[in-house]
């Protein structure tokens, strides 16, 4: 008679299959991978290249626990190739040129050579130059990972040769689905109720080896019946939302705020500010670009808004974290809400594009001033109208070079504080137009 302990494969003695879960549940087929259908449909990309029977070089780009290291061996598996596993952490010069002299003994055999290079955003441009010469000969097909934008931290010359493509993050239903395997394997439900299920979901942040990580830990429990919500959080920490500072995700964040904020939508703005703070984003960073968001965004629609960044700064620097991130939401609201004009911005951008064409211009004689006696023989301040002796203040002079023309930058939008500068300007021209007529 079988043992009581019998495990799942039948073999005496064993409670379960050795080995993590993430391991037990690794898909053995490109169809059972759960997520990137997109990529891996008939249709699909990589589904177009397996049918068409050419696997060119790759880079895989996307978060964590999305697939990229599976995929890449299935493809291996797929088209018959040795599959190669390098990380570009422990990577050196000398282990490259061994796997590259493998590849082409394999090569010469009859065998191509599958190279999946995880973190290959982390080797430098010499390293990366390492790969083409392989890749261009077919002695290799690389498949590299990396979580990092390829646009910034790949060299030109390794993108020509490889396609892109994005893998993204598992939604809610592809972990749904994955919780399944896993209660398949284990051969037992998850001990949770519904809402518990949905927060462990939540808790993975789409990253599906942090799931399978999370159900190991809660089947490790010895529990006597459905866990809510509360007890499951009170047990498991919450995965760490993907977040570093000097990588792609600070600057996708970063520009959420600001789009949300162009966009006066003062919640999604809350939203994006939250997501930063929590991924531990230096808050004195966020301060400044919100002042500049005041400047770029609202400009002189609202000038009280430039001072209200400020303030915010201002506070946060004596109050310190928490409390003083509170000042910073104030001022992403009032952004939000804020009359928006670039027209200062473009001014701004235009007078400098017309600075840099025009080189040395010397100012008009009459605008300089003559300190000296020379400089009067000169014609320096000669026929200078004192405006404030002129008819309403305003003598309608010229300022720009002579024999330029005139420029026009700004041009108020008719919106917020702007209205009143717009209707000023307008009388301004109005007025420089008279007194060019009379």
């Amino acid at each position: 008679m079988a043992d009581l302990f019998d495990g799942m494969d039948g073999t005496p003695g064993n409670e379960a299959p050795a080995g993590p879960l993430a391991d037990r549940l690794r898909p053995r087929r490109l169809s059972d991978v759960i997520g990137q259908s997109e990529l891996l449909g008939r249709t699909g990309p990589l589904g177009t290249m397996l049918s068409a029977g050419k696997l060119p070089s790759l880079i895989f780009w996307g978060p964590p626990g999305v697939g990229k290291t599976t995929i890449a061996r299935l493809l291996a598996n797929e088209t018959a190739a040795h599959f190669v596993q390098i990380s570009a952490i422990f990577t050196g010069v000398a282990e490259l040129k061994k796997v590259f002299e493998g590849a082409r003994h394999r090569r010469i055999s009859g065998q191509g050579t599958l190279l999946f290079v995880d973190e290959v955003h982390r080797f430098n441009k010499a390293q990366q130059d390492a790969f083409l010469p392989h890749m261009e000969d077919g002695t290799i097909v690389l498949v590299g990972a990396t979580t990092e934008n390829p646009s910034f931290e790949l060299n030109a010359a390794l993108l020509s040769r490889a396609q892109v493509l994005v893998l993204r993050r598992l939604d809610t239903d592809d972990l749904e689905g994955l919780a399944a395997r896993a209660e398949a394997e284990i051969g037992a439900p998850l001990p949770l109720d519904p809402d518990a299920r949905a927060a462990l979901l939540e808790m993975a942040d789409g990253d599906g080896r942090a799931l399978l990580n999370l159900v190991e830990q809660l089947m490790a429990w010895k529990v006597s019946g459905p866990l809510d919500k509360a007890a499951l959080t009170e047990r498991l920490m919450r995965r760490a939302a993907q977040y570093d500072k000097s990588g792609d995700a600070h600057y996708n964040l970063i520009s959420a705020l600001h789009k949300a904020v162009r966009g006066s939508d003062p919640d999604a703005a809350l939203y994006w500010l939250a997501r930063m703070l929590e991924g531990g984003e230096d808050p004195r960073y966020l301060a400044r670009r919100i002042t500049r968001m005041a400047i770029e965004d609202i400009g002189l629609a609202d000038p009280q808004a430039q001072r209200l960044c400020l303030d915010a700064w201002s506070t946060f620097e004596r109050l310190g974290s928490p409390e003083g991130e509170l000042a910073l939401g104030e001022a992403v609201i009032y952004l939000a809400l804020a009359p928006k004009s670039n027209a200062s911005y473009k001014a701004y951008k235009a007078a400098r594009a017309t600075a840099k064409k025009t080189g040395s211009e010397p100012p008009p004689k009459h605008i300089l001033n003559a300190p000296t006696k020379l400089m009067k023989e000169h014609g320096y301040g000669a026929g200078y109208a004192y405006d404030h002796d002129a008819e309403d203040a305003f003598s309608g002079q010229n300022y720009f070079p002579d024999g330029m023309k005139r420029g026009v930058f700004y041009l108020p939008e008719d919106r917020g504080f702007e209205r009143d500068l717009k209707k000023r300007l307008d009388w301004f021209v109005r007025q420089r137009a008279k007194r060019a007529g009379d």
